[in-house]
């Protein structure tokens, strides 16, 4: 059984990092756990976590709940800005 915190990251809706945490897990188990080999996987999640706090950030000081887009939302986001 996973824990309400486990559930919580693998939730599209709150985790809009899902890809990008999965991809650097597989890269890590492939390559023996060398993180020097996954360096590109760590910079995408970094650049990911990064984006969408920014995001988050705007909407808190703008009002807008939820702080953090559904993952539709955050869809329609990406693609407005390509």
């Amino acid at each position: 059984r996973m824990s309400r915190h486990a559930k919580k990251l693998r939730d599209h809706d709150i985790n809009p990092c899902l890809a990008e945490t999965d991809a650097t897990t597989k890269c890590m188990d492939e390559n023996n756990y060398e993180k020097d080999k996954c360096t590109d996987y760590f910079l995408k999640y970094k650049n990911c976590r990064k984006f969408w706090h920014g995001i988050m950030m705007q909407r808190k000081r703008n009002g807008v709940k939820p702080e953090m887009p559904s993952a539709e939302e955050r869809k329609k986001i990406l693609e407005s800005i390509g």
